[in-house]
């Protein structure tokens, strides 16, 4: 089983690979999902809220916005480049819009992808 990975590739599949993104998951773990976004220029992830699940974002490249909105309906966005690393509560809807030159994210989350 192989347990040491880069930042720029975490490995495992790639789940989504369109016009706006290629996103891999590793799911070498049984308790966490390791999963990487390579996200277009100017353009933007879909954006979720899932309950009962918290996400840790690594930007690793690139520049763009964290649009994110807590349980209670208020906005919480932030500006993000690499070397950023943005905390997701459980529950809150998160999105990632990047800049000009696009971004390239990890991200580690808890449980199944169900997003």
């Amino acid at each position: 089983m192989k347990l040491k990975y880069k930042n720029t590739d975490i490995g495992g599949e790639v789940i989504k690979d369109n016009e706006v993104y290629v996103v891999k998951d590793n799911k070498t773990l049984n308790n966490l999902v390791v999963s990487s976004t390579d996200l277009y220029a100017k353009m933007k992830t879909t954006g979720h809220a899932h309950v009962g699940q918290e996400e840790v974002y690594n930007f690793i490249t690139g520049s763009g916005k964290m649009e994110m909105i807590d349980t209670n309906g208020q906005t919480h966005n932030q500006t993000v480049k690499a070397g950023d690393v943005v905390l997701i509560p459980d529950g809150w809807f998160h999105r990632v819009h990047a800049g000009p030159t696009g971004c390239y994210f990890v991200c580690v989350f808890d449980g199944n992808r169900n997003h």
